[in-house]
């Protein structure tokens, strides 16, 4: 069990270091997506016919092997984390733009109605009513963007050690230490278990008005 945490000196990072940079690489990658999301989102839904090239495009870029996008980015960002980060922000668009533009559009119109004889502009209505209202859909998003993350990430071992966990399956195979690369996808999997875990708490703590199961009448 030693050997298990025991983490080679070229790594340059504890276990714990591992974890916390492999969280890093693939939670900041989703922000970013999250971030250019709502924006975009909210004109594919104003403006309609934006809505298919934007699809369109997204999922032209999610089906580039992030190889391809490392030898393009190495370039402009090296061998950094960033580089790493890019391609996982690009693919997280291709889940959480579809999911907010389903949960904006879900809202019943008789809403978008209340709030606007209330006074609401169209920012303060997707803030205040269409946005709270998308929760579960934006949440669900996020939970296959995060997860999804998490696994690619290690991908990065391929350019100078920035797949973070990943690394481990690459030493793994140079110090034939079988158990690094138990150890590496046992623990991106507890990761992603737990980030996920965490968003469903976060869904429930924002939707008090959904019903829930075990429910008393």
């Amino acid at each position: 069990m030693s050997g298990f945490f025991d983490i080679p000196s070229d790594l340059q990072h504890s276990y714990a270091g591992l974890i916390g940079l492999h969280l890093r690489e693939a939670l900041l990658p989703v922000l970013a997506g999250l971030l250019v999301s709502l924006p975009l989102a909210q004109l594919c839904v104003r403006f309609r016919w934006l809505y298919p090239p934007v699809l369109g495009v997204t999922t032209v870029l999610y089906a580039v092997p992030s190889l391809a996008f490392f030898v393009v980015l190495i370039d402009y960002t090296g061998q950094t984390e960033t580089t790493v980060m890019i391609p996982l922000a690009v693919y997280s668009l291709v889940v959480l733009v579809p999911a907010i533009v389903d949960g904006v559009r879900s809202v019943p119109q008789e809403t978008l109605a209340a709030a606007t004889a209330m006074g609401l502009g169209p920012l303060r209505r997707y803030l205040q009513v269409q946005l709270p209202i998308a929760v579960p859909a934006i949440i669900a998003g996020l939970r296959v963007a995060t997860v999804s993350s998490i696994s690619l990430v290690s991908v990065g071992m391929l350019i100078g050690n920035q797949g973070a966990l990943g690394n481990l399956l690459n030493d793994a195979n140079i110090y034939h230490r079988p158990e690094l690369a138990v150890n590496s996808v046992l623990t991106t999997a507890v990761l992603a278990i737990l980030a996920d875990a965490v968003l469903i708490l976060v869904r429930f703590l924002l939707t008090p008005w959904m019903p829930r199961k075990g429910a008393t009448r």
